[in-house]
């Protein structure tokens, strides 16, 4: 690159001369152009020993990762036959957020059949009541609830200082409260899509900033993601939604690098996408093809996220569909994914959706 510049100084150099040869500016060029000689005597060359070195350790690393990434994929083949082993979550201390209904209802029923400690977060208390109730029929060791808005930061730090000094340091977070407004980006108030983003993404960030560090602090925990399918693929008539379930969905997996940045590997994350679950909140929505792309059992669903939990699965799509969905979407052609889209529906799939405008999940 250096000759190449030195080449096109000295032509500019030869035409400046001609225009102006008693001009300053034609010293300044010549003065340039005499450097640039100097450095093109002395060009900075790379020892040769080094340069076998870079190849070397390129190769060596390259090697590595694709033995590495081999094992991955004989490991993944090995669990088709032989499920993971679970970890016993006895006596954890698991929060859910938006526990008052819905699939939120559903999963403290499951983490409570292995002797947890509950916490029970909810803006509705007669739900939150139910609930806890449930739980300790299900042989939660102990129960607590507490009513707490998790839009609102302030009520995030404060409701969670009150479990520190009450339960103890939770160890298990799974954020699942969410609303939907169901309604077209043009067509949505503002504060409606501002209040989709504090519950669906920005809680995230409160309640990590709130029970993280107890969990760096003793390199043990494990944060739960409750995204959605609609946190991977854009849907017609769910932008705000979408928008909210992207940012968490991205927020949650780049927490997970951190984590596994500072060495603190005890740390599990969870990132949960499923697809529309019957709970009510998505009521009226539609699925082109029911056998390939089914409206999610609340009970199935609850299980399957107890055990990515129980296995430190770090992402769980539902149904298994999603998974090709998915792939599918950052390998074809835009065209082609917009054909895709269109053969699954995702155009129409909001056209009749008569869901409540807030409904935790």
């Amino acid at each position: 690159m250096v000759p190449s510049l030195v080449l096109c100084f000295s032509v500019l150099r030869g035409n400046v001369r001609q225009q102006f040869p008693t001009t300053g500016y034609g010293k300044s060029l010549h003065a340039c152009s005499t450097s640039q000689s100097a450095l093109r005597a002395t060009p900075a060359r790379i020892p040769p020993d080094h340069h076998r070195r870079f190849i070397m350790n390129f190769l060596l690393e390259t090697l590595r990762v694709l033995l590495l990434s081999l094992w991955c994929t004989i490991e993944s083949l090995i669990h088709l036959i032989i499920p993971r082993r679970k970890k016993s979550i006895t006596g954890e201390v698991v929060l859910i957020t938006g526990a008052g209904s819905g699939i939120g209802r559903l999963m403290a029923r499951e983490f409570a059949s292995h002797q947890t400690v509950l916490v029970l977060w909810d803006i509705n208390q007669d739900g939150l009541k139910e609930t806890a109730t449930l739980a300790r029929e299900s042989g939660a060791a102990r129960v607590y609830s507490y009513v707490c808005d998790c839009s609102s930061k302030t009520q995030v730090y404060g409701v969670a200082d009150q479990v520190k000094r009450e339960v103890g340091d939770v160890t298990i977070l799974v954020n699942n409260a969410g609303i939907v407004t169901g309604k077209k980006f043009m067509d949505a108030p503002d504060s409606l899509i501002e209040k989709t983003m504090e519950v669906n993404s920005m809680a995230h960030f409160w309640t990590y900033k709130a029970f993280l560090p107890a969990m760096i602090a003793n390199n043990h925990g494990h944060l739960v993601c409750i995204a959605s399918s609609a946190g991977l693929i854009g849907v017609n008539g769910l932008a705000d939604y979408c928008a909210s379930k992207f940012a968490a969905v991205g927020f949650a997996e780049s927490i997970g690098l951190e984590l596994l940045a500072i060495g603190k590997s005890g740390v599990k994350t969870t990132i949960v996408c499923p697809y529309f679950i019957n709970t009510g909140m998505f009521d009226g929505c539609q699925t082109k093809w029911p056998r390939l792309l089914p409206i999610l059992d609340p009970e199935y669903a609850a299980r399957k996220i107890l055990n990515a939990v129980l296995t430190d699965q770090p992402v769980l799509l539902m149904p298994r569909s999603m998974y090709t969905i998915t792939g599918l979407k950052y390998i074809l052609s835009t065209k082609q994914g917009l054909l895709l889209g269109e053969y699954f529906g995702a155009f129409n799939m909001m056209d009749h959706f008569r869901g409540r405008t807030k409904k935790l999940e």
